[in-house]
């Protein structure tokens, strides 16, 4: 193992490339074998999977090809050769994943029906796609059969052109996977900017994105609009970092934003800390007011004209609430209430915990979100005075911004009360391109690479197979991490200013 920022071995780096490559085709066999297609019937158990047609091997499959996968992305984890071998590398990984069916879950067909539904007439955020009568819905999970869409206008409309255009399932699948593709793209365009803006090496911010199997399999594979909603966000960030205050600027990155949180809310998160990303000059309240008030009046003003233009309204805000109808582990607020819930029928009682350890995990988000941006707001304010140098100020300013959307990100995942493993790629884009420590990249590089083997190639989550061990390690690892972090408050307060 190298340290950090040293050079990388050719060999070494050969054979990361060339194992991940081995471990992408592996899944993509075990996706041909036993994956999400179509006509393949949800499996309820492990033995199920077992005793599938090719259970064995598509098992043994997709485990080998994982930790290939996994453990090629984590050997680099201190940064590609370069930047043009790190896209090279995940440019490769890709390909045959472009030629798996859907792996790693079956929302796409979730994205498909909505569209269809849209196409007829009927709004998705008022009755689910089994009861709008979508020839498709056997291929949906059975959770969101009678689920509204919990999506922005914006992706309604291009599952509903993909529908239109596509003649079909498969061909509605393609072009959706195109969606997401551009999605990746547009993030891989932006990444070299935001990290040169925040002082981080491209080279290591690339291979930490583009590489993660996270984002080959569920985003490239899987064609989850998480690609297309991240890479509007890193664009509209990109171009508040280059050109903070000027008026087509605010304009442009408003409304990629606004189409980002039409794709997905969760991008409604970064909003707060692109506002700052906006200001020109000093930081003022006179200045935070003037650009980033434009930046968010462009916002809504986007939102407003996708949910007139759409027929949809915003219905989708109330389809954001069932999304939460998925109760796992993985979820740190969830995997306490059902700790709670387990000792309390060991005392023969049935507290039903997990409604209220999750109100409690979203008081707490919403108290996080305001101290990050304070914080945020705070540190570059102090950046006013007028004796920091011009070179420090340069970089600070974008890094405070995007360290703190990243550091929003990942409060909002770890807080939620659902948890799915490609939720970790929006931190993870974030963070990549501001931690400027290597070591430090480990804090979301390894939840990343744990949450990659969470799930098997037909969508099967394996937190739902671990509901009580993982429930209990997850809320022994939240306890760990509260007491550490008021240690750590503790020695701060007492250290010497």
């Amino acid at each position: 193992m190298s340290e950090p920022d040293a050079p990388v071995r050719p060999v070494a780096a050969a054979l990361a490339r060339y194992a991940g490559l081995a471990g992408a085709v592996l899944l993509t066999v075990a996706g041909w074998l036993g994956g999400a297609l179509p006509d393949a019937p949800p499996r309820a158990t492990l033995a199920a999977l077992w005793h599938a047609p090719h259970g064995p091997v598509t098992l043994g499959c997709w485990s080998v090809g994982t930790v290939l996968l996994v453990g090629a992305w984590w050997s680099l984890r201190w940064g590609a050769p370069s930047g043009r071998w790190a896209y090279l590398t995940a440019g490769l990984w890709s390909l045959p994943l472009l030629a798996a069916p859907p792996l790693g879950s079956r929302d796409v067909y979730s994205y498909v029906c909505q569209g269809w539904t849209w196409t007829r007439g009927v709004s998705p955020y008022r009755v689910g796609v089994e009861a709008a009568g979508c020839p498709w819905t056997g291929s949906v999970s059975p959770i969101w059969r009678d689920t509204p869409a919990p999506y922005g206008p914006f992706f309604v409309l291009l599952a509903g052109l993909a529908v239109l255009a596509g003649g079909g399932l498969v061909g509605a699948i393609v072009l959706l996977r195109l969606v997401a593709l551009a999605g990746v793209l547009l993030a891989a365009l932006c990444l070299p900017g935001l990290a040169r803006a925040a002082g981080v090496p491209t080279r290591r911010a690339a291979w930490l994105v583009l590489a993660c199997p996270l984002v080959g399999v569920h985003l490239v594979a899987g064609a989850h609009n998480d690609a297309l909603a991240l890479g509007l966000v890193l664009f509209g960030l990109l171009v508040l970092i280059r050109r903070p205050g000027k008026a087509r600027a605010l304009v442009v990155a408003g409304v990629l934003l606004g189409l980002a949180v039409a794709v997905k809310a969760t991008a409604v998160v970064v909003l707060p800390f692109a506002a700052l990303a906006a200001v020109l000059g000093r930081y003022t309240w006179r200045t935070l007011l003037r650009d980033g008030g434009r930046l968010a009046a462009v916002v809504l003003g986007t939102l407003l004209v996708l949910s007139l233009a759409t027929g949809l309204g915003w219905g989708w805000v109330d389809g954001l609430g069932r999304s939460g109808d998925s109760q796992q582990w993985t979820s740190p607020p969830t995997a306490v209430g059902f700790v709670v819930d387990y000792a309390g029928e060991l005392a023969g009682r049935h507290p039903h915990a997990v409604p209220v350890t999750r109100a409690i995990g979203l008081v707490l988000l919403a108290g996080l979100l305001v101290a990050l941006w304070w914080w945020a707001w705070t540190a570059l304010r102090a950046l006013n005075d007028a004796r920091q140098r011009v070179a420090r100020l340069t970089v600070a300013r974008p890094r405070v911004a995007l360290l703190g959307a990243g550091l929003a990100l990942a409060a909002t995942v770890l807080l939620a009360p659902v948890f799915h493993p490609w939720y970790a790629i929006w931190p993870l884009a974030l963070l990549a391109v501001v931690v400027v420590s290597p070591a430090r990249t480990v804090w979301f590089v390894a939840p990343s690479a744990v949450a990659s083997v969470l799930t098997l190639p037909d969508g099967t989550n394996l937190a739902r197979f671990t509901k009580a061990p993982g429930a209990v390690l997850m809320t022994v690892l939240v306890v760990v991490v509260v007491a550490a972090g008021v240690r750590a408050g503790r020695r701060y307060r007492r250290a010497p200013r």
